[in-house]
C-alpha cells in the first residue's frame, strides 16, 4: 500500500498534467538519492516522483537509527509497491531505476507499465549469464553469510568505496559513504545469485512484451558491482524486443555514477532518451 507521502506526490504529479517520470532506487541507497535527479526532470518539464521501497525511513539518519526496517524485503514486494503507485497515475510515466533499481525498472516496463524506461547498471534478471568476478566481490558483504537473507545489512566504507565509489577520490567516496549509504535487505541478493537456477525467480522479466516501450541500458565503464558485461548480457535479451534498444557507456564512472559528483551526465543522458522517445524518438 502506498504510504501518505507517495499518495501525495501521486496526485501532485496527476494535478500538474505533465508527464511523471518515477525514479526508483537500489540497495544501499533511499529515495532521497535522487533529489538533484527529480529537480532536473522538473525543470524539463516532467512531474518527477521517487517513491520508497516498501518500510524506507525517510531520512539517512533515521535508516541507521532503524535497520532493521528494510529487513525482508524481496524483489516482488518491491516490484509489486512500485506497480501499485504507477497504477494510480493518470498518465503513464517514464521509468528511471538503478541497481536493484534498474532491475526493478524492467520488470515494470515487462508489464507494460511505462513509457519509456532507463535502467542504470541494473542488477541481472534471470537468464543474465556472466558472473564477474568484481561482481562476487561486491556481494560477498551480504552472500558470504546465509543468515543475511532474511536481514538488514549496512557497508562498511570500505565495502562502499569498492562496491559504489571506487572511481571517485577518497574525499568524494567518504562524503558519498557518510552522505548516502544506509542499510539494505539481504533478500534480493541472494534472488539475483540463484535466479538462473530458480525456474519461479522473482527477478524473471518480460523482455517480448510488445507494450514494453523504448529502453536505455547506461553501463559505468569502471563499475565494479553491475560491469559491462552484465548490462550487455542484459541488452543482448532486451534488444529482440520490436520496441527501441540502447545502451550506453559512461567512461570513467562507478556503481555511484547517479549520486557522485558527475550525477549531471548521467541524467542528461537519460532525459535526453526519455525525451526523443516520448518525441517519437529521432534518436540520442
Amino acid at each position: 500500500m502506498p504510504t501518505e507521502h507517495e499518495l501525495n506526490i501521486v496526485e501532485r504529479a496527476n494535478t500538474s498534467g505533465r508527464t511523471p517520470v518515477v525514479f526508483i532506487h537500489g540497495l544501499w541507497l533511499l529515495p532521497s538519492s535522487w533529489d538533484r535527479w527529480a529537480a532536473l526532470f522538473e525543470e524539463a518539464g516532467f512531474a518527477a516522483i521517487a517513491p520508497g521501497w516498501p518500510d524506507d525511513p525517510e531520512t539517512v539518519t533515521d535508516a541507521h537509527a532503524h535497520p532493521e526496517t528494510f529487513a525482508r524485503k524481496g524483489v516482488a514486494e518491491v516490484a509489486d509497491h512500485f506497480a501499485e503507485v504507477i497504477g494510480r497515475l493518470e498518465r503513464k510515466p517514464a521509468i528511471v531505476g538503478h541497481s536493484f533499481g534498474g532491475l526493478i525498472t524492467q520488470i515494470l516496463a515487462g508489464r507494460g507499465l511505462s513509457a519509456v524506461s532507463v535502467a542504470i547498471d541494473p542488477a541481472p534478471f534471470q537468464g543474465v549469464l556472466p558472473l564477474p568476478i568484481s561482481s562476487l566481490r561486491s556481494a560477498a558483504p551480504v552472500l558470504g553469510n546465509p543468515a543475511n537473507y532474511h536481514r538488514a545489512v549496512p557497508l562498511t566504507y570500505e565495502q562502499f568505496r569498492y562496491a559504489f565509489a571506487n572511481a571517485v577520490g577518497e574525499a568524494e567516496a567518504r562524503e558519498l559513504y557518510e552522505t548516502f549509504a544506509v542499510p539494505a535487505p539481504g533478500e534480493p541478493l541472494f534472488q539475483a545469485a540463484v535466479a538462473n537456477f530458480n525456474p519461479w525467480s522473482e527477478t524473471k522479466v518480460d523482455t517480448g512484451n510488445p507494450d514494453r516501450g523504448p529502453l536505455l541500458l547506461i553501463s559505468g565503464e569502471k563499475d565494479h558491482t553491475v560491469p559491462w558485461a552484465l548490462t550487455n548480457a542484459a541488452y543482448k535479451k532486451q534488444a529482440r524486443n520490436e520496441a527501441v534498444t540502447e545502451i550506453v557507456e559512461i567512461p570513467g564512472r562507478g556503481h555511484a555514477l547517479t549520486i557522485d559528483s558527475g550525477w549531471r551526465e548521467v541524467a542528461d543522458t537519460a532525459l535526453r532518451f526519455i525525451g526523443s522517445a516520448l518525441r517519437g524518438y529521432p534518436g540520442l
